[in-house]
């Protein structure tokens, strides 16, 4: 018997301090789906799910986000789960009920990312800045990360390439010429 030959997609595991996020419980019947729930419905209001205290000035980092191109969506837990991939499924979640969107999960020593639009390396050079233990500090540093162009590696490598090769071209073509003056000084110091 062979194995399946598709692999199911893992379901997500949703931490219980998610439910701190929004002031629920989570050991009510089906906890965690329910505070979810409220995670996505004060995301889809103003693209902020946070506690109380930093709400407003997220919105404002939301704000300045949008200013700068990006659809930006933040979910802050206030205490740290167990690990750090489950912030990761967070945003997984929120993005994918916001298409689109990119999405900045916060806890105090983690962060997690989701984006349609960003690769995965600027991803993650935005949560490697987005570890402040500062939700607002973090959430401005992850925007100021993705929003930078980068470094024109491509125009560099064309610029260095073009280079090489014009000057191997140089190279040669003096060789030759220096071949032909040196040829032709021997052949007018013989027939002297």
């Amino acid at each position: 018997m062979t194995g399946p030959h598709v692999i199911p997609f893992l379901p997500a595991y949703i931490p219980v301090e998610v439910c701190d996020t929004v002031g629920m419980d989570a050991a009510q019947p089906d906890g965690v789906a329910k505070c979810m729930v409220a995670v996505q419905a004060d995301v889809r209001d103003d693209g902020v799910s946070a506690p109380a205290a930093d709400v407003e000035a997220l919105r404002q980092v939301v704000s300045d986000a949008r200013q700068e191109g990006v659809d930006l969506k933040i979910v802050v837990l206030p205490a740290n789960p167990a690990i750090d991939t489950p912030l990761r499924d967070i945003a997984t979640e929120v993005g994918q009920a916001n298409p689109g969107a990119t999405v900045l999960a916060l806890s105090p020593s983690f962060a997690g990312t989701y984006s349609p639009t960003i690769d995965r390396v600027t991803l993650e050079a935005g949560q490697d800045v987005a570890k402040t233990g500062d939700p607002v500090l973090s959430a401005k540093n992850f925007v100021s990360e993705i929003s930078t162009p980068d470094f024109p590696w491509t125009a560099l490598t064309i610029v260095l390439v073009v280079g090489v090769a014009g000057a191997a071209a140089l190279t040669r073509l003096l060789q030759r010429r220096s071949k032909q003056l040196t040829g032709s000084e021997a052949s007018s110091a013989s027939s002297q």
